[in-house]
């Protein structure tokens, strides 16, 4: 009789290295393939880089509260957030879509509006794509191309001891945006006349519906003559993604919790609902800003860029990756990643 192994006993990062574990790369001009934000290949003087990214209607996003030319603009935000966290600049993207027949020709434009942007502010071109019908709802699959010069590229497993450990923006604004979303969409549905109570809240929802992805600071970084030791973008929360670099890059890692960038409408909305702040910057997710370890002689460098946070610091012990609390304690950081 055939075994069934059920996919959500292995959870999303063992089903990835399942998957990688029956994959080699032949081919030369292949530098590096699963396991990093984007793959890289060799095409001449610079590498190349590939990353790719899927939202489904249902699962990523809910049109009930997301409109289309938002979930447009984070579609291409989010892939060039992967091209950021390998220090590379964006170039190209193809979208595919697939769509049920409850979609309008005019919600189509209103979702191209937003892709429209997005390109036009992270300066990249459409170039292709597919479609397709869906009987579920609408997906969107984006890729983007991007190029880095060689002895600039940024991997995850890279980082040293004594490096410093450094965030961009600020965190767990996106998931208190999508529990308070969350929240005002059952308020709803229970009562059709009932108004959103969403004022003050403009940051975080913001934060969940159009995210940004950090090119402004890879570019300053460059201007600085900064490069990172190792990077990631913040899609999973900072404790995975955290996880994910220590242990590619064998290391351990101190987080000093006072240090944690949150912001005043992000503190305010965890109170009202009820959730610990810390908690939201840790495993929320969905903050798409950059992870990244610089060392100890690049201080200098970034103290001044007020979008840079240094929130602790690599240690080569990699059994050790924890928060320093305010109250002087060390607990272990720990994360599922999505299931």
């Amino acid at each position: 009789m055939e075994t069934r192994t059920e996919i959500s006993s292995l959870g999303e990062f063992g089903l990835i290295k399942r998957i990688n574990e029956g994959v080699k790369n032949m081919l030369p001009d292949t530098i590096k393939g699963i396991g990093d934000d984007a793959a890289v290949f060799d095409i001449g003087e610079e590498y190349g880089l590939l990353t790719s990214d899927m939202l489904l209607e249902g699962v990523h996003f809910d049109l009930t509260f997301f409109p289309l030319k938002h979930l447009g603009y984070k579609a291409i935000a989010i892939n060039v957030s992967d091209i950021a966290a390998m220090n590379g600049v964006p170039r190209q993207v193809i979208v595919n879509l697939a769509l049920s027949n409850r979609f309008s020709v005019e919600a189509i434009d209103e979702l191209y509006s937003g892709i429209k942007a997005a390109c036009s502010d992270f300066n990249v071109d459409l170039v292709g794509g597919d479609t397709s019908s869906s009987r579920s709802g609408l997906l969107i699959s984006v890729s983007v191309f991007g190029k880095i010069k060689k002895d600039k590229i940024t991997y995850r497993n890279t980082a040293k001891p004594n490096d410093l450990l450094c965030v961009t923006g600020d965190l767990g604004g996106a998931y208190l945006g999508l529990q308070l979303l969350e929240r005002e969409k059952q308020v709803f549905l229970a009562n059709p006349e009932m108004q959103p109570e969403l004022e003050g809240k403009d940051y975080v929802v913001q934060r969940q519906l159009r995210p940004e992805a950090r090119m402004d600071v890879i570019y300053e970084l460059e201007e600085a003559g900064v490069i990172p030791t190792s990077m990631i973008d913040v899609s999973d929360g900072l404790a995975s993604d955290l996880l994910h670099i220590c242990a590619q890059s064998q290391v351990g890692a101190v987080v000093v919790e006072e240090r944690l960038p949150i912001d005043e409408q992000t503190y305010l909305a965890a109170s009202e609902l009820n959730i610990g702040p810390v908690t939201a910057a840790l495993n929320g997710g969905e903050d798409y800003e950059l992870l990244f370890t610089v060392s100890q002689t690049s201080y200098e460098l970034i103290k001044n860029n007020p979008k840079i946070s240094v929130i602790g610091y690599i240690t080569d012990n990699k059994e050790e990756i924890v928060l320093h609390t305010k109250a002087d304690s060390r607990v272990p950081i720990t994360a599922q990643g999505w299931t």
